[in-house]
């Protein structure tokens, strides 16, 4: 092993002990931003690195540095606990999209574990008719779609009795590492190191256990299988919704008139189709058996976070840095409609997950949403495309989330807009290598 290579070695494990101490601590800015850092400083390291060595260290440091996030319960997100509560309630054959955990209709399903008997602990959230659960918003249905749920379930199923968070963070385990697989094999080991060795993908993926890690993987399957792109597509939207930031990449180009002109309806048809079947098959079920309940609380939760009003919280954080906050919800929708339409226009067939990698990322720029975890997305796009300006976004987002998604004055805003700042210059210098953003082949 040359210098070089200990060196990018001593700095993975020194991460490593970093993203550990995330996993089994409280969530602290300081320790993100020393995880970032010696991110970076491996990602710079590798570039220095002969492939083949490079290879090892992706393989190794990922696989180890996910592991990380099995150490502790989950550290800084209560989700997963939704998650193992839908499960339970799906196998007693009852709908998620009935009834909230509070309901007394489902107090027979309740267990220690979800219900503690004390209430002193943190992280609880307060029973209408006493008693405490470790389920956020527990007054309200769920929000996760079916794909979601049909894994919640077999989740559920697969477990033995007793084992808590660590069933849904061992499949989270399971698919970063798959993710990982694809990505050395599809994009090759230096880009694959973006997702590898990024910190967002031991504490979110695994520790966090977040349902995103599922649609990122359907999402990257479908960019890299040979068929069922649409189906994929459509599979990984009814995972998690935000994969739909996708579909605009998948079709890449189809507005370019090409050799016949006009829209290419073939590429079109052949995208859409299976993933709205896809989409609409899995929400049947939950439709015959809740109807309009399906949509869950994603009404609620839009309204919650602000996304629903000029100005709100602090969502659009940086349009509204550029504009009055009154216009901000209409700029950030006309700039992402822009953006889709110029992917649709002039984005690269051959390479759809750049377009899919700028409207993703664009999205999340221009809404600033509080959770670092929507970000594993656009970590697996920027890997495979290669363009690390773009993980700016996630380190965005999870400073966001550990200064508090809701605080006035969060240092998520300055974040966020150094991010964009970040993508902004990416894009000019590798403009000027002549390397666009969207295709490099097509010129008008």
């Amino acid at each position: 092993m040359n210098r070089n290579t200990t060196a990018a070695a001593g700095t993975l494990a020194a991460l490593a002990a970093v993203v550990l101490r995330l996993a089994t601590g409280p969530p602290h800015l300081g320790w993100y931003l020393a995880a970032w850092a010696l991110f970076a400083a491996a990602l710079w390291q590798a570039a220095r690195l002969p492939e083949r060595r490079t290879a090892v260290l992706v393989l190794a440091g990922g696989i180890t540095l996910a592991a990380t996030g099995l150490a502790a319960p989950p550290s800084s997100s209560t989700d997963s606990f939704r998650y193992a509560w839908d499960g339970r309630v799906q196998a007693a054959g009852i709908s998620p999209y009935d009834h909230p955990p509070a309901d007394p209709a489902l107090a027979g399903l309740r267990d220690d574990w979800l219900f503690p008997a004390a209430c002193d602990a943190p992280a609880l959230w307060p029973l209408p008719g006493g008693g405490c659960t470790r389920i956020n918003r527990p007054t309200e249905p769920t929000i996760y779609p079916p794909v979601a749920q049909g894994y919640f379930l077999l989740v559920h199923w697969l477990s033995p009795d007793g084992v808590r968070h660590k069933a849904l963070q061992l499949g989270g385990f399971a698919a970063a590492v798959a993710v990982l697989a694809i990505l050395c094999r599809a994009a090759g080991a230096r880009r694959a190191a973006y997702w590898a060795w990024c910190p967002a993908v031991p504490v979110e993926a695994v520790n966090n256990a977040h349902v995103d890690m599922l649609g990122v993987l359907l999402l990257v399957l479908a960019f890299t299988a040979v068929r069922g792109r649409g189906a994929l597509l459509g599979a990984a939207v009814a995972a998690k919704l935000l994969p739909v930031t996708a579909l605009p990449g998948a079709l890449s180009g189809v507005l370019s008139g090409g050799p016949g002109g006009g829209v290419a309806w073939r590429r079109v048809l052949g995208v859409v189709v299976p993933a709205g079947l896809v989409i609409a098959l899995s929400y049947l079920p939950y439709v015959l058996v809740s109807g309009a309940s399906v949509a869950g609380y994603l009404p609620g939760y839009l309204k919650e976070e602000r996304y629903d009003g000029p100005g709100g919280g602090n969502r659009y954080a940086v349009l509204r840095l550029l504009v009055p906050d009154g216009w901000a919800p209409w700029a950030a929708v006309a700039l992402l409609v822009l953006v889709v339409l110029a992917v649709l226009r002039y984005g690269d067939a051959g390479r759809p997950w750049r377009g899919a990698l700028l409207v993703s990322g664009s999205l999340l720029l221009l809404f600033t949403p509080g959770y670092s975890w929507y970000a594993l997305l656009v970590v697996a796009l920027a890997a495979l495309d290669g363009r690390w300006e773009w993980l700016g976004v996630a380190l965005a987002g999870a400073v966001a989330y550990t200064a508090g998604p809701a605080a006035p004055g969060t240092p998520g805003t300055p974040a966020y807009a150094v991010a964009a700042l970040a993508v902004l210059a990416g894009w000019a210098v590798r403009r000027s290598r002549g390397d666009h953003l969207l295709s490099s082949a097509r010129k008008d």
